[in-house]
């Protein structure tokens, strides 16, 4: 895995010399890389960035950690989708939503504007590909209207670090590009001859009791349950000893059910799938569909990519957790 260090202005500096990284993609959107004390690099200061080229993998360093015992310094930051899950879209002024219109990439630049310094950038590419008043929810972050609006399309982010010419600046390129469906065309299985994990976890909550405004007896109450095929519903489907309950209070909501779901599906564990993504040989998105099974239990997977969490010591491995 190449990682390469740019100053504050995205101006390339060298090769950075780590021992291991850690890449955590559409989850905690975060990034941590090791470096042995005996080869630290000087360059290396705040706002500085990492990347691999033309690959999501990167972010800027906003902290610094040194470790004596272990002679090692840690390195860590945002990724560039937690860049984006760290602004939030507002109304504009005498509004009460922000509604967009147009090609979803000039879309896209419309909306996170200026406020990254250059740092993140919309691609200038034209999908073909328009959406018409769009709504966003108030107050969201960029990363989540974004995908939210992208997805009721069939659409998806992409981000990739564009690498400049020497000392010309570069920047993470975010596009709009279709979802893609990989279980339409390999189930990744024993058959597969790839070495990967499925679980499934029962032991989440599945009754969501939440209490919005009110005192006592006038306080608005909604049950909400999760339903066998993992969506959230209105009846109870797991009773007696499968029940697992919990109370969310907001007293300040406006519309309980809306924040009770967004609640919900924060809570819930579901089915994750984790494999070595050498052996799979493709390049699966956030947001794209994979699917997976495994003839010993009978345990099958068909879920849209949450996150996948890229690793490197001495070989590159991808974790892909799905979405609830």
């Amino acid at each position: 895995m190449e990682l390469i260090l740019a100053d504050i202005n995205g101006n390339d500096i060298k090769n950075l010399v780590f021992s291991s990284a850690d890449f955590d993609i559409g989850g905690e959107n975060d990034f941590e890389i090791t470096i042995a004390l005996e080869e630290w690099q000087s360059e290396i200061d705040f706002n500085c960035r990492v990347y691999e080229p033309d690959s999501e993998c990167g972010g800027v360093i906003n902290a610094i950690e040194t470790n004596t015992q272990d002679k090692t310094v840690k390195i860590k930051g945002y990724t560039w989708r937690g860049l984006l899950a760290k602004r939030i879209i507002t109304p504009p002024t005498g509004s009460n939503y922000l509604i967009v219109s147009g090609e979803l990439n000039n879309v896209i630049s419309q909306v996170i504007g200026d406020m990254y310094d250059n740092v993140l950038q919309a691609s200038i590419e034209n999908t073909g590909k328009s959406i018409t008043k769009y709504q966003f929810d108030r107050y969201c972050t960029v990363l989540d209207g974004l995908t939210k609006m992208l997805k009721s399309i069939g659409y998806k982010l992409r981000i990739r670090y564009k690498q400049g010419e020497l000392y010309s600046g570069s920047f993470a390129e975010i596009s709009a590009v279709p979802i893609t469906d990989y279980s339409n065309e390999i189930e990744l299985s024993q058959d597969s001859r790839l070495n990967f994990t499925i679980e499934i976890n029962r032991g989440s909550v599945n009754h969501l009791i939440c209490l919005g405004k009110g005192e006592l007896k006038e306080r608005e109450v909604i049950d909400l349950f999760l339903q066998k095929d993992g969506s959230i519903g209105d009846e109870q489907y797991y009773t007696g000893i499968e029940e697992i309950a919990e109370t969310y209070d907001n007293s300040n909501s406006d519309d309980l059910r809306t924040d009770g779901i967004k609640h919900f599906s924060e809570l819930i564990q579901g089915k994750s799938l984790a494999m070595d993504v050498e052996s799979l040989g493709i390049d699966v998105e956030i947001g794209d569909i994979i699917g997976g099974r495994d003839y010993i239990t009978g345990i099958s997977v068909k879920k849209a990519l949450a996150s996948k969490i890229v690793t490197y010591e001495t070989v590159k491995s991808v974790q892909y957790n799905l979405e609830e």
